[in-house]
């Protein structure tokens, strides 16, 4: 899907594949350490081998993955946004997402998300679970657009806890 943001940014998001897995440790290794900590909860210089195959052998049905990359560069990643269906709540994901630092501030984030949560919709999903830190305002405002009503529970070591109903 061929996505224009307000800022000028052409980006073309698609499902993320196997073959993606390059991709992912170029974008990884182009992050800034506080946007992978913000992403990780924790210091991630690199992927493992059986982490880039969780990241991108998804089964597209209770582990979704959109990858957004440029659209006149697609080796450029822009972002992925991913949910992952709770097993014991069927209707709930826990929800990711990252967005590359120089496309930080574009609109990235929140194309990626609604797109991510019309794909939970049509599986059957209306909840998104996700644990922050605490300070990371940005990503807290960004499911903050998606949902229709929130609950923020801290929980501990900086962190904080959010679940968020999906808005129609």
């Amino acid at each position: 899907m061929n996505v224009a943001l307000e800022s000028g940014l052409k980006m073309v998001v698609r499902p993320i594949e196997p073959g993606d897995k390059p991709l992912l440790v170029n974008g990884l290794r182009l992050l800034s350490p506080e946007s992978q900590y913000r992403r990780f909860l924790s210091p991630k210089p690199r992927f493992t081998a059986g982490e880039l195959r969780y990241l991108t052998e998804v089964d597209g049905a209770d582990h979704v993955a959109l990858i957004a990359v440029e659209a006149e560069n697609p080796s450029h990643i822009v972002g992925v946004a991913r949910f992952i269906r709770d097993r014991e709540r069927p209707d709930t994901a826990e929800f990711a997402i990252v967005v590359g630092d120089r496309y930080q501030g574009h609109g990235a984030g929140r194309a990626l998300a609604r797109l991510l949560v019309d794909e939970a919709r049509a599986r059957g999903i209306r909840r998104f679970t996700a644990t922050t830190l605490a300070d990371n305002a940005p990503v807290q405002r960004l499911i903050a657009s998606i949902a229709r009503d929130l609950e923020h529970v801290i929980a501990g070591s900086g962190t904080r806890f959010i679940e968020a109903e999906l808005a129609a």
